[in-house]
Parts: C-alpha cells; sequence; structure tokens
C-alpha cells in the first residue's frame, strides 16, 4: 500500500519533517494534499540504490493512522475487509483492504492489534474518504480514533536493522508484520517490522512533537540516508507491490490484483464483508484480466496507460504501473492482461508513443523480497 506519484494542487497540508526536508535540500512537489519531497539532491537513483544497499528513510506522515476501539473492534473491521481480523494476535500485523458491494477495492490498509484497540494506517490519498466509509458502516459497534498528531516513518534496507538496534535494542527481537511499543533513542515509538519496499525495514509512529528529532537521530547514522518519493515508487514497483490509484481502485477486485492470498479460506467460504459473493463467484469462474509483471525490451520505460497487445497485435490490456528498475538494471512494469497470457515468459507488446515494443510476462516480485522472517 502506498501512493507516489505527484499531481495534486490547491492548499497543502505539510508533515512534521517539512522543514527538514527543506534544509536537507529535498525538491518538494505536491501529492495527495500534502507538500512531499519526491527527491534530495543525490537523486532518485542513488536514492533508491542506497535503500537496497544501506537504510533509506522515508517521511511516511501524510498517511492515515487510526485506532478502533469497542467491545470487539476486531469483529467490528470485518464487517467491511476481506481479512481475517478477529484471528489476528496482539503485536501482529495484517495487510487488507476495504471491498465495495462489486468486490472494488476502496483501498488497501494495514491493521495491527493491540491490547484493547485495532490500529490501521490507510493511504493519504484516501483517508478521509476510509475513514468516512468506516464510521458509516461501523456504526456504534466501534469508535474511530484518527490519529491526527502522530507521525510515521519508515527506515527500510539491509542495515536498518543494525541502525535501529543501537537505538531500539528491542527492535532487533520484532520479526516481519509484527510491532511493539518502545523508545527509540529515549523518545516513544511504536515500531512494526514492517514496510513497502521488499527490504527489511521499519515503520516508526511517533508524537508529531518528536518526528524531527527522531529523523535526526537516525539521520545521523552513516548507513541512512533521506529517501524522497520518486524512490518509494520505484523500489516497490521492483518488489510487485500494488499502487492504490493506479494497479488497485475501485473497479478492480482482490481475485484480479492476484490479493487472494490476502483472503483465508474461511472467509472466502463465509463472506460477510461488501463484495463477498462477487469474489467468491471470481474464485470459482475466474476473471476476465489478471495483474502481471512485464518486462520490455530495450532500455525505454514503458508508463502506466501504455497498451498490451498479443503477437498479433490485439489488445489484451493495458499498463498500471512502470519505470526504471535501477536494482534489475532495465524497464520494469505491472498491469492487467488477459488470463490466456499471463503465464511468465508469454510474449507480449507494449504500445509506447505509437509503436509496439517487445515485452514478456515476468515474475512477480522483479527484486527478491528481503523481508525478516522467524
Amino acid at each position: 500500500m502506498s501512493e507516489v506519484l505527484p499531481g495534486d494542487s490547491g492548499a497543502l497540508r505539510t508533515t512534521p519533517l517539512h522543514g527538514l526536508h527543506v534544509e536537507l535540500g529535498a525538491r518538494m512537489v505536491p501529492f495527495a494534499g500534502y507538500d512531499m519531497p519526491v527527491q534530495y539532491p543525490s537523486g532518485i537513483l542513488a536514492e533508491h540504490t542506497h535503500t537496497r544497499t544501506a537504510a533509506g528513510l522515508f517521511d511516511v506522515s501524510h498517511m492515515g493512522q487510526a485506532r478502533l476501539t469497542g467491545a470487539d473492534p476486531a469483529r467490528a473491521l470485518e464487517t467491511v475487509v476481506p481479512g481475517n481480523i478477529t484471528g489476528l494476535a496482539k503485536g501482529r500485523v495484517r495487510y487488507t483492504m476495504f471491498t465495495n458491494d462489486a468486490g472494488g477495492i476502496l483501498d488497501d490498509l494495514t491493521v495491527a492489534a493491540g491490547d484493547d484497540h485495532v490500529a490501521i494506517v490507510v493511504n493519504a490519498a484516501c483517508k478521509d474518504a476510509d475513514y468516512a466509509h468506516m464510521r458509516a458502516a461501523l456504526g456504534d459497534t466501534a469508535t474511530l480514533h484518527v490519529e491526527e498528531s502522530r507521525a510515521l516513518l519508515a527506515l527500510q534496507g539491509p542495515q536498518a536493522a543494525a541502525v535501529l538496534a543501537r537505538h531500539a535494542p528491542g527492535s532487533a527481537d520484532l520479526q516481519f508484520l509484527q510491532f511493539a511499543a518502545m523508545a527509540v533513542g529515549g523518545i516513544p515509538c511504536s515500531v512494526a517490522r514492517s514496510g513497502y519496499t521488499g527490504e527489511d525495514g521499519f515503520e516508526i509512529s511517533v508524537a508529531d512533537e518528536d518526528a524531527e528529532a527522531l529523523a535526526r537521530l537516525l539521520l545521523a547514522e552513516p548507513e541512512v540516508a533521506p529517501i524522497g518519493l520518486g524512490a518509494r515508487d520505484s523500489l516497490r514497483l521492483e518488489a510487485g507491490l500494488c499502487l492504490y490509484g493506479h494497479d488497485l481502485d475501485t473497479t478492480t477486485t482482490p481475485v484480479e490484483a492476484r490479493l487472494l492470498w490476502t483472503i483465508p479460506k474461511a472467509r472466502r467460504e463465509a463472506g460477510g464483508y461488501p463484495g463477498a459473493d462477487v469474489i467468491r463467484r471470481q474464485i470459482a469462474e475466474g476473471v476476465t484480466r489478471t495483474r502481471v509483471g512485464i518486462r520490455p525490451s530495450g532500455r525505454a520505460p514503458a508508463r502506466e496507460g501504455a497498451d498490451v497487445v498479443d503477437p498479433s497485435g490485439r489488445k489484451i490490456g493495458i499498463l498500471t504501473s512502470g519505470g526504471y528498475g535501477p536494482t534489475v538494471g532495465g524497464p520494469v512494469a505491472m498491469g492487467y492482461v488477459e488470463p490466456a497470457f499471463a503465464e511468465a515468459g508469454s510474449e507480449l507488446g507494449v504500445v509506447v508513443r505509437g509503436a509496439t515494443h517487445a515485452a514478456q510476462v515476468a515474475a512477480l516480485p522483479f527484486a527478491p523480497h528481503r523481508y525478516q522472517r522467524g
């Protein structure tokens, strides 16, 4: 879950790290209603490579943080998402999505099970709509508390664990998709071993007033560099991770998006969430399109919106994400194609500025995931 491409306008909000971004020479762009850093002076390619080889620090404070409380907030949340939330153990994090009655995805989110609450993180561009959706759908079964005064930082990369352990020794005990409250350099935080780059790393929730001190503490470490939204996008694309509003939207179901792994068998059968009948039918009967990875030939990237064609030139799909993959040394893309062409190695074409370029379906992810599992 993430959104990374600029394009918003109007009055912009800022995160608690805005002044630090400017101090560090970031190029700021409007994104999801915020003034955000797209890159720093070293450039997107260098930032991408640094995250893959050392540790990158991302400001993701624009995303929405909230808590649900009540008699059984996990069960309440299960009425609006297809994931297994009641079975989520304390201290664990799970990826899921809000669905509509047609099975389309309203947003993707992460859910964490606390002592007496369920914590969620939603995408910045969707958060106001997500909050309204939950309030309307959940009624008095749960109470939504929006965390307006908390920032969110992501420390990602193969050296992230060593860096964080210097300031929070307890972080070394966390495995992928676990979280705990702990002090980082004496600053109270909630630390999750998670992220959206495909690398090992952490997402750290911290009070707004402590965010800059925490960022400076981590950036003072020799392995850590600030990373902007540009590299965040190329990293998640190489990792084969979906971008809401591009690879996922209200017309796309979890089955089409190849996210069926997020819906356990019991929930597929029992339903109890919006669009369950549609999703159950698609599981049984199949779909007319499916998400795949695509490797265009040559060096020029193929971008979102490019048509995908079969060897005869017939349109069979469309790209939803595309760019240059620095780690793999060439262009990478994701999109939706007819299932008959979804097998890895299938020969395709992508149409760029009126010219068809050869491409192949590729297994996802393009760059291997390096999450810390038990």
